[in-house]
């Protein structure tokens, strides 16, 4: 769904090819109480940061855990809704607020159970 698509620039209406590149604790990097899920933008880094509370929160309100799978798919549907919405492309690192990330965690299950499961994050050399 949202590790591998393309999406139209608002402005512009290039086509954006956007990829899931990787899932870091951003604890140790930079100190963040978040997980950063890495995407290129035609070739570009582009971080979307998820806070760490969301993951708490879903857990009080369903039982159920945000797996890496299910952040970067959060994440990715986040993005597409930025590039069509027009996001500032000087920007290197947006951040989710936890009702955006429960927001769009709603609506990845719902599109999830749509198509039968969550797709397979690739396996990057």
């Amino acid at each position: 769904m949202y590790e591998d698509f393309h999406v139209a620039d608002r402005w512009t209406q290039e086509d954006l090819h956007i990829r899931w590149k990787g899932t870091i604790v951003a604890i140790a990097t930079r100190h963040a109480d978040a997980v950063d899920i890495r995407f290129d933008v035609n070739g570009h880094p582009l971080w979307i940061a998820l806070p760490c509370t969301a993951w708490v929160e879903q857990k009080k309100r369903s039982d159920k855990v945000i797996t890496d799978q299910l952040a970067a798919q959060v994440a990715g549907r986040y993005l597409k809704q930025l590039l069509e919405d027009g996001y500032d492309a000087q920007r290197q690192v947006y951040t989710m607020t936890v009702p955006e990330v429960l927001d769009h965690l709603d609506a990845v299950v719902a599109e999830a159970k749509q198509q039968g499961s969550l797709p397979t994050l690739p396996v990057l050399a």
